[in-house]
């Protein structure tokens, strides 16, 4: 009966992957505000947690390192755990796109918007 919808019926599994796929991103997406990573400086003297998508939750400052004399060491330090948290949340949230595009069959190094 359905024997002449041939590309028809192709369009209809595409669209239906398309629609699953979206689905899948958007949980990703709330997902990745509940995945936390801590970044750190200063053999771990300065600790900087944040969300897979970047946002900083938290920064955990060991009270050693508070030396009026070394005010430029310490933001220095703040700022490199921040970028060491941020940069982890990129790779968690690019291993976690790469997990879904592979779970649908896509290629693995296939770049989707976040």
């Amino acid at each position: 009966m359905l024997k002449g919808l041939g590309a028809m019926g192709d369009m209809a599994k595409m669209m239906k992957a398309a629609q699953e796929m979206q689905g899948k991103m958007a949980q990703m997406q709330e997902d990745m505000h509940n995945i936390i990573v801590e970044g750190e400086s200063g053999a771990g003297l300065v600790k900087a947690t944040c969300t897979a998508k970047g946002e900083l939750k938290s920064l955990d400052i060991d009270p050693s390192i508070f030396n009026g004399d070394q005010k430029e060491v310490v933001e220095d330090l703040i700022l490199a755990a921040i970028k060491d948290a941020q940069s982890k949340a990129t790779d968690r949230a690019q291993s976690e796109m790469s997990k879904l595009t592979e779970g649908m069959g896509l290629p693995a190094d296939m770049k989707l918007p976040f």
